[in-house]
């Protein structure tokens, strides 16, 4: 059963509810991961570093572009930043000898695995203030996403 909102403009709409929510989300990530060390942290950082993580092997400059959704020109100018700031690394590709392989860097690892531990933090947190139960919340970020990847 659905329930009734008794009087809909006493509620903010549901988009800017998910607005605040990730804005609020992202804010307190950026914090953490200052505090951590990574002060010089951009919007595609986290993007291109988890695209590179969960790559079955490093990706290509192109490969990486492709999954991105940018120009190979765009991933060259971020991973050339990338590089410079330490967070990627471009080795011969074992696999064409006429492209690199982006492999994370050691600084690189270290930013996923404090972004993944504040991504777990934040869930038991939420966990906690709304009643112990953070899958019903989960379930519906899911839905959403899944019904974003249908359309």
């Amino acid at each position: 059963m659905v329930e009734q909102i008794a009087n809909p403009e006493d509620h903010a709409d549901f988009g800017i509810l998910l607005g605040l929510a990730y804005q609020a989300f992202v804010d307190q990530l950026r914090t953490d991961l200052e505090r951590r060390g990574f002060p010089d942290l951009t919007p595609t950082v986290g993007y291109v570093v988890r695209a590179i993580a969960a790559s079955a092997e490093p990706p290509s400059q192109r490969e990486l572009a492709a999954h991105l959704g940018i120009t190979d020109q765009g991933a060259g100018k971020i991973v050339t930043d990338l590089v410079a700031r330490g967070y990627v690394v471009r080795r011969p590709s074992p696999r064409d000898s006429r492209a690199n392989a982006i492999h994370l860097a050691a600084r690189g690892r270290k930013l996923l695995a404090a972004a993944r531990r504040f991504h777990a933090q934040f869930e038991s947190d939420l966990a906690s203030r709304v009643g112990g139960d953070a899958a019903v919340t989960r379930r519906v970020l899911e839905g959403i996403a899944a019904a974003a990847d249908d359309s």
